[in-house]
């Protein structure tokens, strides 16, 4: 049931996708991409077309993997029309590795020039990934961890926020478990940076203990029919759970009261600064009041004495 609702989603978002092409798109064609843009978006479009062969090639020499496709690449300058079709409002861009597709909001760009050529080569990351990996189910988890390696950390959603929701999940003992992240994210914005952010810290944590090669072999493995706990097994001598485990203490050894400290320093200094605040103002109260007593002694000893 689910397979066929999520097939279901897959189609209406495609649709959805050729009626953003059948409006006013215009095209940039290549005999390995197309460049479908909005038309204030011709030097945008010009610039993927340029970095487009480099990005490829470093996708190939990383994975050892050809890719032997046509992409369509969608530059959309309107945030309103790319939100309908966006799992989130933090997305920026997605890929539809089934139709080898990529849409971009372009309109998100401004805020790191150099950020276009990373999410480009992070999507198209996804579309490789999934061209190769067809006979097993390739986890959410590990597909993101892996794009995010690949283009340098630069996921396709905005990590608006200016710390860690790792280290606080850490801290607090709330981390996401993988299994429950290998067919989607979750919808609230806050759990759907940290899985990003989960992703991309065990995919970075395996190549720490094995090697870019470790991870390789795994999709490797993967590639030629292993589900994604038979592939961990094989190539890293490890069960996936176990894996897990490692990685969790791992993260934990690294948090140190003075780390979760550092990490709240200006909620601390704002707390800190709020509370002299109030202690300067009840002080203020408190010299008034003694003040306004002071007085009235002085008034009833003044009556006294003239009475």
């Amino acid at each position: 049931m689910k397979t066929k609702t999520l097939f279901l989603l897959l189609i209406l978002l495609i649709l959805s996708v050729k009626n953003l092409c059948a409006g006013d798109l215009n095209v940039l064609k290549d005999k390995d991409f197309a460049v479908f843009y909005d038309p204030p978006l011709k030097y945008a479009a010009l610039e993927v077309a340029d970095m487009y062969p480099g990005i490829k090639a470093d996708l190939e020499r990383i994975f050892g993997w050809k890719l032997n496709l046509k992409p369509s690449i969608i530059l959309i300058n309107d945030r309103a029309k790319f939100q309908r079709i966006a799992e989130s409002t933090l997305t920026v861009a997605f890929a539809v590795p089934a139709r080898n597709l990529i849409v971009i909001d372009h309109s998100k760009m401004h805020i790191n020039p150099l950020s276009l050529g990373n999410i480009l080569k992070h999507e198209l990351c996804h579309i490789l990934l999934h061209h190769h990996i067809r006979g097993v189910a390739l986890p959410r988890w590990l597909d993101e961890g892996i794009a995010q390696w690949a283009s340098d950390g630069i996921s396709d959603i905005l990590m608006h926020q200016k710390r860690s929701l790792l280290n606080k999940a850490v801290f607090r003992d709330r981390l996401i478990p993988l299994h429950t992240l290998q067919k989607s994210f979750p919808p609230d914005n806050g759990s759907l940076s940290l899985a990003y952010e989960e992703s991309k810290s065990f995919v970075t944590y395996i190549i720490s203990k094995s090697g870019k090669e470790g991870i390789l072999t795994v999709l490797n493995y993967m590639r030629h029919g292993e589900n994604v706990d038979s592939a961990i097994l094989k190539a890293l001598s490890i069960p996936l759970r176990e894996l897990e485990k490692k990685w969790h203490h791992s993260l934990r050894q690294r948090m140190t009261w003075f780390t979760y400290l550092s990490y709240h320093l200006y909620e601390i200094l704002f707390s800190v600064a709020a509370l002299i605040t109030i202690y300067a103002f009840i002080r203020i109260i408190m010299r008034k009041r003694a003040y306004m007593k002071e007085e009235e002694e002085e008034e009833e000893e003044e009556d006294r004495f003239y009475s």
